[in-house]
C-alpha cells in the first residue's frame, strides 16, 4: 500500500467518522430543543390552567409530545410540543382579555352607580312601574316608603298615586330635608286604603302640608 493510498484511507475515515458525530450532534440537539419545549409547554398549560382557562386537548398534546420523544422522534416530539405550547398562549391571551373585559365593566358599573346616586334627577317610567318600586331603586331614594316625595313633585302629572303610565319623566327631589323626608315616610305607611283611578283623601292632605 503506498502512502498516497494510506493517507487516502485516513481521509476517508475522518470524513466518515466527522459526519457520524455530526448526525450524533444533531440528534441530541433535536432531543434538547423537544424536552426543553415539552417543560416550557408544561410550565405554560399549568399556569392557564390554575386560571381556568385550559384548553381542551393541550394536555393531551403533551402527552402525545413525550411519547414520540420516548419513541425516539424527536421531530415530532417538538411540533407536538410547539403546537402545544402556542395554545397555552392563546388561552393566556385569553384570559388577560377576560380579566380586562371584567375589569373594564367593573369601572363602567360603578361609574354609572355612583353617577345614580347623586346625579340622577329624572326618571322615565317603564312598563311594571309604580312609585313604590321607582323610590325603592338605589339609584332613586334607595327606600320604597319614600315613594310620597316623587309624588309630591310630580302633582302636576300624577293625577292618581297608584296609576302612573309608561313614558311619564319625573322629577327626582334631591334637596327633600330631613323633615319632608319623614313625613313622606309616615304617610306612606299610615296612607290606608286606596283604590286605583282615585286620589285617596290622604294624598291630597299629604300634598296640602
Amino acid at each position: 500500500m503506498t502512502m498516497r493510498t494510506t493517507a487516502r484511507l485516513f481521509a476517508a475515515a475522518a470524513l466518515s467518522l466527522g459526519l457520524l458525530a455530526g448526525c450524533a450532534t444533531t440528534g441530541d440537539d433535536a432531543t434538547s430543543a423537544a424536552e426543553q419545549a415539552i417543560a416550557e409547554a408544561k410550565a405554560a398549560n399549568a399556569e392557564v390552567a390554575a386560571l381556568g382557562y385550559e384548553w381542551r386537548d393541550t394536555a393531551s398534546i403533551i402527552k402525545q409530545a413525550e411519547q414520540a420523544l420516548a419513541d425516539g422522534d424527536a421531530d415530532k416530539a417538538l411540533a407536538l410540543a410547539n403546537k402545544a405550547l402556542a395554545q397555552a398562549e392563546d388561552a393566556k391571551a385569553q384570559a388577560a382579555a377576560e380579566s380586562q373585559k371584567f375589569l373594564d365593566q367593573t369601572s363602567i358599573d360603578d361609574s354609572m352607580a355612583a353617577g345614580a346616586s347623586v346625579a340622577n334627577d329624572s326618571y322615565t317610567v317603564v312598563r311594571g312601574d309604580n312609585l313604590w318600586n321607582i323610590s325603592g331603586k338605589s339609584s332613586i331614594y334607595g327606600d320604597p316608603y319614600q315613594w310620597p316625595l316623587i309624588f309630591k313633585a310630580n302633582r302636576g302629572q300624577i293625577k292618581d298615586p297608584d296609576l302612573i303610565i309608561p313614558g311619564q319623566n319625573f322629577d327626582i327631589d334631591r334637596n327633600a330635608s330631613s323633615s319632608e323626608i319623614d313625613a313622606a315616610i309616615n304617610h306612606a305607611r299610615t296612607r290606608g286604603a286606596w283604590s286605583v283611578g282615585d286620589a285617596e283623601q290622604s294624598d291630597m292632605d299629604f300634598l296640602a302640608r
